[in-house]
């Protein structure tokens, strides 16, 4: 049975991953570890490698989770690196989100408004379902505004140009946090938003089977 280590989207749990089909794999759920005072990415991936038991899984991450995947391959072997809504390298980040990396605008977020379930949230994350406003809803609530902070300064600052030998990238043609034209070459789900694995989880769960 294939091994699969999977990484949940920046605050977020396995629960948004409650509609894919896992069934036929032994699958772990990473969880999120609190970030040290001004930690790098390196190490804090570092930190949350420990909690890989298994040699050369594979990796499944979402959204945020999937630069932690990225940056996961450089220090542990891999099989397969498969990437949902999120990115490859620092080229396929938009370059409003570089930007403020550069000129730390990001710093300047309400960041206590990203916490809040509204339509400017729902709409971005592409989050249309009543049950899952409900779900998005206790997520945001859930989400560390200390943790958010720092993977946000970990997104917009990320400089990654390494691919991994053997990548898969699942995306959203609808994806508006990270539009899928900025996202190279991908597995497009069709009307896919950055929340697709509720939504659209007969899709991916697809192509997770497919590549897997």
């Amino acid at each position: 049975m294939k091994k699969i280590y999977i990484l949940s989207g920046l605050g977020a749990d396995e629960r948004v991953f409650k509609y894919l089909d896992f069934k036929d794999w032994d699958v772990t759920f990473i969880n999120w570890i609190k970030p040290l005072t001004s930690e790098s990415l390196t190490n804090y991936t570092k930190r949350i490698s420990e909690q890989i038991k298994h040699e050369n899984p594979i990796l499944i991450g979402l959204s945020f989770g999937g630069i932690v995947a990225a940056e996961l391959t450089k220090i542990i072997p891999v099989q397969k690196l498969i990437l949902i809504s999120s990115l490859k390298t620092r080229q396929e980040i938009p370059l409003i989100y570089r930007l403020a990396g550069k000129t730390n605008l990001h710093r300047l977020i309400p960041y206590s408004i990203l916490k809040k379930d509204h339509f400017l949230n729902r709409w971005l994350f592409g989050v249309i379902r009543k049950n899952d406003k409900d779900l998005f809803q206790r997520v945001l609530a859930d989400t560390d505004i200390d943790f958010l902070k720092w993977a946000i300064n970990c997104i917009v600052k990320w400089s990654n140009s390494e691919l991994h030998a053997n990548l898969f990238h699942i995306h959203g043609t609808k994806d508006k946090l990270l539009p899928v034209r900025k996202s190279g070459e991908v597995i497009a789900i069709q009307d896919g938003g950055h929340l697709m694995v509720l939504d659209k989880a007969k899709q991916v769960s697809e192509a997770l089977h497919k590549i897997i």
